[in-house]
């Protein structure tokens, strides 16, 4: 092992007992609130830590609270977390000030700044007039960000991601992208394939 993994094991670990008191607060408040909200007063503390010692806690406190957080995933400054069952793969990056809710974002993923994904497109019920839109249930649903894939700032993604693709800046994604192509727009549209086949697409 080199130097520089035995010095990131080492603040991995420092990060890790840092982080030990938030954890035990973090199942505290699951058992008592439920789980996403206990995540979402967690998240809301360790997003304001800023530079590399913020990415090390960030990471180190997911990694024991969330579904999974690879070791070597990045999650910047500002990035709110709102689902307990979120999972983040390795080395993959979550620009400053997103909004993740309950997805999968897999490994080599890159969410730039600004980036939201809420649990699916139905958070919220709308099919009633007469009771206020707080008081409608919603369904929560599991959206897939796929490996490799890069989204692009200020976009919403509420439908999944395929591998190796690119969502523009901007673009709000409603129904799933396929993969290796690039799509952008509102609603997100496919505009054109990458890798191989991109001259035929």
């Amino acid at each position: 092992m080199s130097w520089r993994n035995s010095a990131k094991a080492a603040l991995h670990a420092a990060a890790c007992v840092t982080v030990a008191p938030s954890v035990a607060s973090f199942h505290v408040r699951a058992r008592l609130l439920g789980a996403d909200r206990a995540m979402t007063g967690s998240s809301q503390f360790w997003a304001l830590v800023p530079g590399l010692p913020g990415q090390y806690l960030r990471r180190a406190f997911l990694s024991m609270a969330a579904a999974r957080c690879g070791r070597d995933a990045v999650i910047e400054f500002g990035t709110l977390f709102s689902a307990a069952g979120v999972s983040i793969g390795d080395r993959a990056y979550i620009g400053p000030r997103c909004h993740i809710g309950l997805a999968s974002i897999e490994a080599d993923a890159l969410l730039a700044a600004g980036v939201h994904v809420p649990s699916g497109a139905h958070t919220h019920g709308t099919s009633s007039v007469d009771t206020p839109m707080r008081d409608q249930p919603g369904a929560k649903h599991r959206v897939r960000i796929g490996s490799g894939a890069w989204i692009g700032s200020a976009a919403v993604v509420m439908a999944d991601v395929g591998r190796d693709a690119v969502v523009g800046a901007g673009a709000v994604v409603t129904k799933p992208v396929p993969d290796r192509v690039v799509a952008g727009g509102v609603p997100a549209k496919v505009i054109k394939a990458r890798g191989p086949h991109a001259a035929s697409a």
